[in-house]
């Protein structure tokens, strides 16, 4: 008996036993079967659903290491800046936008990069588009939120605010706010102009809806997240880490599967704030406890231990270019780190952490050997997030400590969307040689898994997997492209891996869950540079339809 047949295609197993077949067979959410025609088809009944994929590739499901659901959804409703430059092109996009949501009481854009205007972004930039509407423009990186005076009015904070180190409101001269808010509890009052305050929790505090939302506001946010996940599944994805939590958002999604409506597997962490004591652990005991089935799991903690590149916040070794002593400073004091990377470890979770520069990683790798030393070796599978920097003595220690390198191939600057500048000189050339090192890491023996950390890029699979195979270069230095298998790998086998979840999904073989992507085309035929404009014909995820292109 079967479900359902796919046929006609290339298929990617992703599994070393048999890479390559042409058809799947399967029932009740799993494969049953995977091989040639002439052996699967002759599996179908009167009732079973046969696609044809017409020649095209199948591959397992998409796994989406690290994106933002909740955010990613909420945002696809606001004005996106991607591709948009200059004083002139900004005000068109935002008056335009504005005069077409009058009701809203904040006018946010989403994607705007640190060389929009060609210089620094001030209140005043903003104030001459809107000076009587609050206006905000989010970075690409999610990292800084750039407001105008009425904006930074409404939300208390023109003459400042208090915030965790790390997070500054930055006050000009005038000893008012500049408009520029790094990080996320500087630029959270600003958010919560939009109404959005709830979503943003996981990510800006770690902390819970207080009161707990009504129904109606509950209604409101799962919404958002349907919106988020119909994205993903049209980009080919069936699992995702969701890199941004509390308790509030999986009980969201757990609403939406019991009534049916949720169409990935998600992975949501307790999210670590350095305000926190250790007794906060038991809250993320609490999650992983009651949040475990094939669809919706905790196990693992999240934080951040630096900003990023482009505002200066992400921690180096070495001095920033034309800022001497200015390295930044890690979010969690060392020791520090080392005693909840301990604590975790011991309760059997997996880590998470955001870590771009150099001094970052290495505080993250110290922390993890830590807690090797401590509780003795396991297979923790402890993750370091994007890694755009790394002292070479550092390279081996992943592998060493059985760390997964959590990269994402549109990040680098020029690979995708992102511009070369200002982010090559905030690297300084002199360390070029050590940035955004994939092939080197993975040849120094780290795993590796494929994201886009959406929304901070594009969500799309296929755009990533093109930039993965496109990126050139920088000046003198190596080409650091790992190929289309490894690259695919990343993106489906490497991901399930990462997240402990390599014996339901990420590979295509008998008895695994029936998560596919199935491509309009032959991906290991595609020119690299054309893999973008290709398309997801379906995605099916548990032997159910979630998109099929129109």
């Amino acid at each position: 008996m079967t479900d359902l047949i796919l046929t006609n295609a290339a298929v990617l197993t992703m599994d070393p036993a048999r890479p390559e077949a042409e058809a799947v067979a399967v029932l009740d959410g799993r494969i049953r079967a995977v091989g040639a025609r002439s052996e699967i088809e002759p599996l179908a009944h009167a009732g079973t659903e046969i696609v044809d994929a017409g020649g095209g590739t199948v591959l397992p499901g998409f796994v989406e290491s690290h994106l933002h659901l909740v955010l990613g959804g909420t945002e696809l409703s606001h004005l996106q800046l991607g591709g948009v430059h200059g004083a002139a092109a900004l005000a068109r996009a935002a008056l335009d936008f504005a005069g077409r949501h009058p009701e809203r009481p904040l006018v946010m854009a989403q994607g705007g990069d640190y060389a929009l205007l060609g210089r620094p972004m001030t209140r005043h930039d903003l104030d001459e588009i809107l000076p009587d509407r609050p206006f905000a423009i989010t970075s690409h990186d999610h990292h800084t939120v750039w407001a105008n005076t009425a904006a930074l009015r409404a939300a208390g904070i023109l003459n400042g605010a208090e915030t965790p180190r790390g997070h500054e409101v930055v006050i000009g001269p005038d000893g008012l706010a500049t408009g520029e808010l790094r990080e996320f509890e500087a630029f959270a009052p600003v958010i919560a102009l939009g109404g959005e305050a709830r979503v943003n929790l996981g990510i800006a505090t770690g902390g819970e809806p207080s009161p707990w939302p009504s129904d109606a506001e509950r209604a409101i946010d799962r919404e958002r997240i349907a919106r988020g996940l119909a994205h993903c599944a049209s980009h080919g994805i069936t699992s995702m880490v969701n890199m941004d939590g509390n308790r509030y958002t999986l009980e969201l999604l757990r609403e939406m599967q019991r009534a049916g409506d949720l169409t990935a597997r998600v992975r949501v962490p307790f999210h670590f704030k350095p305000h926190m004591d250790l007794s906060e652990l038991a809250r993320a005991e609490a999650m992983s406890r009651d949040f475990d089935d094939d669809w919706l799991s905790c196990n693992f903690v999240k934080m951040f231990m630096d900003g990023v590149l482009d505002s200066g916040t992400a921690y180096r070794l070495d001095d920033y270019p034309g800022q001497p002593g200015w390295r930044s400073e890690p979010l969690f004091e060392p020791a520090r780190f080392a005693e909840i990377a301990i604590a975790v470890d011991r309760l059997g979770m997996q880590i998470a952490v955001h870590a771009i520069g150099d001094g970052a990683v290495r505080c993250v790798l110290d922390g993890y050997e830590a807690a090797q030393r401590a509780n003795g070796p396991r297979d923790s599978r402890h993750r370091i997030e994007h890694i755009e920097l790394i002292a070479r003595s550092d390279i081996p220690r992943l592998a060493a400590l059985g760390v997964v390198a959590s990269l994402q191939p549109p990040h680098p600057p020029g690979a995708m969307d992102f511009p070369l500048q200002p982010t090559l000189d905030r690297i300084g050339r002199a360390r070029w040689p050590d940035a955004y090192l994939w092939r080197t890491l993975r040849e120094a023996g780290a795993v590796l898994a494929f994201a886009s950390d959406w929304p901070v890029a594009d969500v799309s699979v296929l755009r990533g997997l093109q930039a993965a195979l496109t990126r050139r270069p920088y000046d003198g230095c190596a080409d650091e492209r790992i190929g289309l298998w490894p690259s695919l790998h990343a993106y489906t086998a490497g991901g399930a891996w990462a997240a402990h979840r390599e014996g339901l999904f990420g590979t295509l073989r008998c008895g695994m869950a029936a998560d596919f992507a199935i491509l309009n085309g032959r991906v290991t035929d595609a020119a690299p540079e054309s893999l973008g404009a290709m398309a997801v014909a379906r995605t099916i995820c548990g032997g159910r339809t979630t998109h099929t292109a129109a």
